[in-house]
């Protein structure tokens, strides 16, 4: 059991890695320990580490659709979503969790394990005699999905041990260690970004879309920054990203369709790569838990739909009515045609529905799976960079610069909502990124670290009507079977028994 949270190794469980793009197509090398010697096996070294990306063997995890996954918790615990299925999922919305909680719990053995494994992946490679530049981008990529796994973890549970020796890692009877103090594990994120940063390219297209950039680590290196406050290093870290020839769709939901996959989007940093045939775990399943079950799309293509998540009404209330994001979160949704062949629609809020229909992704056009789609699942987009630059720069500035109002206003104009006002205050500057960060990102897995970063991620459940939301519940608790087979070594976040 100890195994199941620190000390994962055996390479071969990594050696399945089933992606959506074709130089990562699913391939069973056996224990990669014996294979690493190859060019074949640093490939399968590397691809094997990015599974975490979706979950791994999650049922859409990591970054997809499912219970597990980081943007459906991050959405069904702000502001952003409602789920209608009950259940599980009111504990969830309320903050009603304990160390017995299956659903907030599990990630922690699942991305610890992943970080280790990676540790070992790195000695190995360091090892490996193929080309050098290949070398380094390997070890470059994996350093920034440590970093990104280190990080998720650490936003969502607060400090715990970051393996980096491979020995240890490899050790299944290595000692417990106290959590170290949440200094030490930044430092080691911000090591992790900022070395891949200076060895990868900043970007991938192509076959090799989908892995981590220059770009993307920097990305991350961005929202560490603003959850640790450090605005002037958030600041000099989205002005680097600006300039590195990203721009804005011309069309919001152009983001969220087949139309931004294999690196052409102008605005994609880095995206779980999806296919209609990819598996559970490696295909964009949103659509089907989002849509009621009377939904009919109006071009014919066929869709399942369970009808779970929604958008509260008050969260949709928010919005410009002229908002041409709106496209895809609907009040009104077509169940149909009459006679004529004109659509019809339903009114979700007057049918009494918890909130408004959560579309974000466009159907799968190849129609090759009503339930599985090929639509990529965005993890970074420059709109979110643009909104962090403005926001950093309020804040290491004490008030926006016209810097950080060109920043806003190129994603409010796209949306076609007017410019804000010159002469905001920093915190009316403030308040409206807050909003125009719900409107431009709801659905996209950051709701939940933006909500703690405002001191507003408690509040929205007490508002909400909870009654167990408290203030220790910024974090989420270990699983109780950390602390007991440590002996207490590792100790529980502060609040839960």
């Amino acid at each position: 059991m100890k195994n199941i949270y620190h000390r994962l190794v055996l390479l071969g469980s990594l050696a399945a890695f089933s992606a959506c793009e074709k130089d990562l197509q699913t391939t069973t090398y056996g224990n990669l320990a014996d294979v690493v010697n190859t060019n074949e096996g640093a490939v399968a070294t590397v691809n094997a580490a990015y599974t975490g990306l979706a979950g791994g063997s999650d049922w859409q995890g990591g970054w997809d659709a499912g219970t597990y996954a980081w943007r459906t918790q991050a959405m069904m615990t702000t502001d952003e979503g409602v789920c209608s299925w009950g259940g599980n999922w009111i504990p969830l919305r309320n903050l009603n969790y304990t160390p017995d909680f299956d659903w907030v719990t599990h990630n922690y053995g699942n991305y610890t394990s992943y970080i280790s494994r990676i540790a070992i992946a790195l000695e190995n490679l360091n090892n490996l005699n193929i080309e050098t530049n290949l070398k380094q981008r390997y070890l470059a990529e994996l350093k920034a999905l440590r970093a990104h796994y280190a990080q998720l973890l650490y936003f969502n549970y607060g400090p715990f041990t970051i393996v980096t020796d491979a020995k240890i890692a490899a050790n299944p009877d290595a000692p417990y260690l106290p959590r170290p103090t949440k200094d030490v594990v930044v430092a080691q994120i911000e090591k992790d970004y900022k070395e891949a940063a200076a060895t990868l390219p900043d970007k991938f297209t192509g076959n090799d879309y989908g892995r981590f950039s220059k770009a993307a680590a920097l990305t991350g290196l961005m929202k560490l920054y603003m959850h640790e406050k450090k605005w002037a290093e958030a600041v000099t870290t989205g002005q680097q990203i600006t300039q590195m020839g990203f721009s804005l769709l011309p069309k919001y939901e152009d983001n969220f369709t087949t139309a931004s996959k294999g690196g052409v989007s102008t605005e994609m940093i880095l995206a779980v790569v999806c296919s209609s045939s990819g598996g559970d775990q490696y295909t964009n399943m949103w659509l089907a838990h989002a849509l009621p079950s009377d939904y009919k799309d109006s071009t014919g293509i066929p869709l399942t739909a369970w009808g779970g998540y929604k958008m509260p009404w008050s969260s949709y209330d928010k919005f410009d009515k002229k908002d041409k994001r709106l496209k895809v979160l609907l009040e009104s949704y077509p169940v149909g045609k009459d006679a004529t062949g004109k659509v019809i629609y339903k009114n979700a809020r007057t049918d009494g529905q918890l909130g408004a229909i959560p579309v974000k992704f466009g159907p799968d056009p190849s129609r090759a799976n009503s339930q599985n789609s090929a639509v990529d699942f965005p993890i970074y987009r420059y709109a979110d960079v643009l909104l962090m630059l403005a926001e950093s720069i309020n804040e290491a500035n004490g008030a926006p610069d016209q810097t950080a109002y060109d920043a806003i206003n190129t994603v409010r104009r796209r949306a076609g909502v007017d410019d804000l006002p010159i002469g905001l205050s920093k915190s009316q500057f403030l308040a409206k990124i807050q909003d125009e960060r719900l409107f431009e990102l709801w659905g996209e897995g950051w709701r939940k670290d933006d909500l703690i970063r405002w001191n507003l991620y408690i509040q929205r459940a007490i508002n909400d009507g909870s009654t167990t939301a408290q203030a220790y519940k910024v974090l989420l608790p270990l699983p109780r079977l950390v602390i007991t087979q440590s002996n207490g070594v590792i100790k529980q976040n502060e609040g839960y028994n």
